[in-house]
């Protein structure tokens, strides 16, 4: 069975399909094209809005955390389809619009990070266009969303990196008070386990009729 991922990045993915599949890595970055060779894997420099691969070429494809980033949604999907025997699998797209903060002073800052995300090209609101990009583009669809687990050990762990993120992120975006009253009441609300951060991830899978 032959795959193509689109945006497939350093390869991380590719590594698990990999084994199982003769799958082909596509990226608009030369160093991303040259890490994935680096492995051992095929990949091709492209555009996911001009596939350079003839119709049905392969037997799926498939993204993640891709689609976000692209300038047109609907052309790419359409061009994913074109180049796919079987289906379409969108892995994982956030939809920060839905995103869940608790304390309030930690979802004050949900705004600022769409401002920030738009300004760095992305649109955070992909997550819940999957479902219309695939009908457009021909696709029987079946789609859903996950929100992730943060409790316990897990949330203590990656916490920290996560404030690191969201805070370089709206930094531009929100004066130096509001964000240290935002980590404040993260810190508290992290040490009393009260803390609440769920970023949904929706997920889709389009078949050719």
């Amino acid at each position: 069975m032959t795959a193509l991922e689109v945006g497939c990045g350093p390869g991380l993915v590719m590594e698990l399909f990999s084994p199982m599949l003769e799958v082909i890595g596509l990226d608009t970055d030369q160093e991303m094209v040259r890490r994935v060779r680096e492995k051992g894997m095929a990949a091709v420099l492209g555009n996911a809005q001009d596939l350079p691969f003839e119709d049905e070429s392969f037997d799926f494809v498939y993204c993640s955390f891709t689609m976000m980033w692209l300038s047109d949604q609907q052309r790419a999907m359409t061009e994913m389809a074109r180049v796919a025997r079987q289906c379409v699998l969108c892995l994982a797209e956030p939809d920060y619009g839905r995103r869940l903060c608790s304390p309030p002073e930690v979802a004050r800052l949900d705004k600022a990070l769409i401002r920030s995300l738009r300004a760095e090209g992305a649109d955070p609101y992909t997550g819940r266009k999957l479902k219309r990009l695939m009908m457009r583009a021909g696709l029987e669809v079946d789609f859903g969303a996950h929100g992730g687990k943060w409790t316990g050990a897990q949330l203590q762990e990656e916490a920290e990196a996560e404030w690191n993120a969201l805070s370089q992120a709206v930094e531009r975006f929100v004066d130096p008070e509001t964000l240290e009253r935002a980590r404040f009441a993260w810190d508290e609300a992290l040490a009393d386990d009260t803390l609440v951060l769920i970023n949904p991830m929706f997920h889709a899978i389009g078949w050719k009729r």
